[in-house]
C-alpha cells in the first residue's frame, strides 16, 4: 500500500424496528449515510420468533445475509427454501423480482447482518438466483494473529467462491490483542469498516478507537490499516465495492434508476407481472403457520 485510507466519518448504528417485531442497527440507508455506491443498506439484525421478516418483495439489487448467531429460514415464490445458520452466507440476486420471507428458525435469538448491493442498469432485470455458502466452505486463513473469513473477494491468499455481479470485497477479520491488519483495497472503490466486537483503531495509529456497532467510512487510498490496541479480540467487517455511478431511484425494497421505472415496478408487483407472476397465489409456510390470510 502506498496510501492507506483514513477514516472520514464515524457513527454509531442505533437500534430501530424493522419487519415485524425485529430490531436492526442500520448504518447505511439512513439519514447519516443514505447511499454509499454501490451499497444501499447495511443492517445488523436481532430477531426472535415469532418476530421476523415475513413475505416481502425485492427488485433491482442483491442481498447478502451473513449469520452470526442462531439461524434464519428463507423461502420464496419460486419454491426455494432453506435455513442458514451461524457462519453461513446467502448471496441473493433479486434481479427482476422476488417475493420471499426470512424468519428465525428455532428458539433463542438469531443475529446477523444483511447488506444490500446495488446492480447496474444492465443487471437489474436478470433472473433471480442464490449463492449459499455454508460456514465450513467459506475461505478462511490466519497469520500473525489475524484471521480472515473471505465472504467475497480475496485476502491474505484466500479467495471466495462467490460470484459478484457488482465487484465487491466482503471480509470478516478477527485480530488478537496488539495485532494489526494491512489489507489492500482497489483505489477506485468505496469502502467501510463495521466493528462487531472489541475496539479497533483504523486509518492511523493516533486515532481514537471505535467500538461495536460503529461504521467507519473510509476515504481515498489503496488499502486499509487497523490495529487492536486493547486486551480483547477485535472483530470487524471490511467491505468495499466498485461504484456503479448511475442514478438511484428507490421505493423501499425496489431499487431502479428512474422514478418511471419505480412506477413500472409498483405496477408490475400489483398486477403480478414481469417477474412477479408467481406472487399471485403464493404465501410462505411461515405466514400459513401464523394464520395470516
Amino acid at each position: 500500500m502506498e496510501k492507506p485510507r483514513q477514516v472520514v466519518r464515524k457513527f454509531l448504528a442505533r437500534p430501530q424496528h424493522e419487519g415485524v417485531g425485529a430490531v436492526v442497527r442500520r448504518s447505511i440507508g439512513r439519514f447519516e449515510l443514505r447511499y454509499l455506491d454501490p451499497f444501499l443498506v447495511l443492517d445488523e439484525f436481532s430477531v426472535s420468533a415469532p418476530a421476523g421478516f415475513p413475505d416481502h418483495p425485492h427488485r433491482g439489487f442483491e442481498t447478502v445475509t451473513y449469520m452470526l448467531e442462531g439461524a434464519v429460514t428463507h423461502e420464496d415464490f419460486e419454491g426455494h427454501r432453506g435455513t442458514i445458520k451461524a457462519g453461513d452466507v446467502q448471496w441473493m440476486t433479486a434481479g427482476r423480482g422476488i417475493v420471499h420471507s426470512e424468519m428465525p428458525a428455532g428458539p433463542g435469538t438469531s443475529k446477523g447482518l444483511q447488506l444490500w448491493v446495488n446492480l447496474s442498469s444492465a443487471n437489474k432485470m436478470v433472473e433471480p438466483g442464490y449463492q449459499e455458502i455454508q460456514s465450513k466452505d467459506i475461505a478462511c486463513t490466519s497469520a500473525d494473529g489475524v484471521t480472515v473469513r473471505v465472504i467475497a473477494g480475496h485476502a491474505m491468499g484466500a479467495r471466495s467462491p462467490v460470484r459478484t455481479r457488482t465487484p465487491t470485497m466482503y471480509l470478516d477479520f478477527t485480530v488478537r490483542p496488539r495485532g494489526a491488519v494491512r489489507q489492500p483495497v482497489p483505489a477506485s472503490w468505496n469502502a467501510f469498516a463495521y466493528v462487531l466486537e472489541g475496539e479497533g483503531v483504523f486509518g492511523a495509529e493516533r486515532c481514537a478507537p471505535a467500538g461495536a456497532h460503529h461504521l467507519l467510512l473510509l476515504g481515498q487510498g489503496d488499502g486499509v490499516e487497523a490495529w487492536n490496541k486493547s486486551d480483547r479480540p477485535l472483530r470487524f467487517l471490511l467491505v468495499g465495492g466498485e461504484p456503479i455511478g448511475e442514478p438511484v431511484a428507490q421505493l423501499g425494497p425496489f431499487v431502479m434508476n428512474t422514478e418511471e421505472e419505480i412506477d413500472m415496478t409498483v405496477d408490475d408487483f400489483e398486477r403480478y407481472a414481469n417477474g412477479f407472476e408467481k406472487a399471485r397465489h403464493w404465501k410462505s409456510q411461515a405466514m400459513v403457520a401464523l394464520g395470516v390470510e
